[in-house]
């Protein structure tokens, strides 16, 4: 007699998670941009809407990702690449600048980040090359290879944002670490890569200048900023000054909703609250590697290894830079910070995770 089929099922535990990050991440960002909100725009609720549009959009996305076989992707993963390329070219040429960083393309009223669309196609493509390379990934040519054909997309999203370039670098060296049982290899990409960011970093004075702030933003004007964060962490203490009632945000923090975000966390929360957030992120990183481990075939370890590797990037950085731990790079934290193309893509990669542990067995 023929054993029954095991049911196919979503990663229930997984979607509760993020469904849990998007409300407490909607929540957060009213309460921290409702200030600027009414100052610049006499809405309270500005942030928030753009926010909430953008996040329905990419639930919409999710649900769409998450019904089609992810298989289907590996035929597209060259292409999403070579637009991710011509997208960030387009940036350099055509790009809008926000607050001294030219990072979006705008079509009418509606406005992107190229970057964002990057890390996923860099995923996509780099688990479809690694499958295609099969056997041949144990070689050392192999694998610089692979990311050598990744460095465009660096450079090219490097030039104007530094933070993401390194996001996207740190997802290639996990995938095909863990796709190459020949771990010594890792010691020449691991120097290379650091020749490499020591090269990067020396082409701009700018990026030079971040360290030297990072070092001593007292003694600079561009580290109030880092200051007031850090004043804010500090006034948090273990309990928070509670929900609603941060002082750093009312203009202290410049543009508290963005980037540092995670400093009025800890005001508005406290230790408690912030170690609160960041046990939900780990448990959102563990169910991406409990669905990578147990994945059905390569190309979807191998998609949903990336996805946790760009969460956990992400959330390291954003949580670094803010504490000083690493300078500047101005990189948001994933569904709390407010960006909607963020939020957007973030979303439609998770969409992805959840149809392959769909196609679990």
């Amino acid at each position: 007699m023929a054993k029954p089929k095991k049911k196919k099922t979503f990663d229930y535990g997984l979607l509760l998670v993020v469904i849990v990050l998007v409300l407490i991440g909607l929540y957060i960002l009213h309460s921290t941009s409702a200030y600027n909100g009414q100052n610049k725009f006499q809405d309270e609720f500005y942030y928030l809407k753009k926010q909430f549009f953008a996040t329905t959009l990419g639930l919409a996305c999710m649900y769409a990702m998450a019904n089609i076989d992810y298989h289907i992707w590996q035929r597209f993963s060259v292409p999403a690449y070579i637009l991710s390329l011509i997208l960030s070219l387009a940036v350099l040429f055509i790009g809008d600048e926000y607050n001294g960083s030219k990072r979006w393309l705008s079509f009418g009223p509606l406005s992107f980040q190229p970057s964002e669309f990057a890390k996923l196609a860099v995923i996509l493509f780099l688990a479809s090359m690694i499958v295609k390379q099969g056997k041949k990934i144990k070689q050392m040519k192999t694998l610089l290879f692979i990311m050598l054909l990744i460095l465009p997309i660096v450079g090219l999203v490097g030039a104007s944002n530094l933070s993401t370039a390194i996001i996207i670098l740190g997802i290639g060296v996990v995938l095909v670490f863990v796709a190459s049982p020949m771990y010594a290899q890792f010691i020449w990409i691991g120097v290379s890569g650091i020749a490499f960011l020591t090269v990067f970093l020396a082409t701009a004075s700018y990026r030079l200048e971040r360290l030297a702030i990072w070092r001593n933003p007292e003694n600079y004007e561009k580290g109030y900023q880092t200051l007031q964060g850090l004043y804010a962490i500090g006034s948090g203490g273990l309990f928070g000054r509670g929900s609603g009632e941060s002082i750093q945000k009312l203009g202290f923090v410049p543009e508290a909703q963005n980037d540092m975000i995670f400093s009025i966390v800890c005001e508005e929360w406290g230790l408690i609250g912030a170690g609160f957030l960041i046990i939900l992120f780990l448990i959102l990183i563990w169910r991406f590697f409990v669905v990578a481990v147990n994945a059905k075939d390569l190309f979807g370890s191998l998609i949903a290894t990336g996805a946790m590797a760009h969460m956990m990037i992400q959330v390291i950085l954003n949580i670094a830079v803010v504490t000083n731990t690493i300078p500047n790079t101005g990189i948001t934290l994933p569904f709390v910070s407010y960006g909607g193309t963020s939020v957007l893509f973030l979303l439609t990669e998770i969409g992805l995770v959840l149809n392959i542990s769909n196609m679990i067995e």
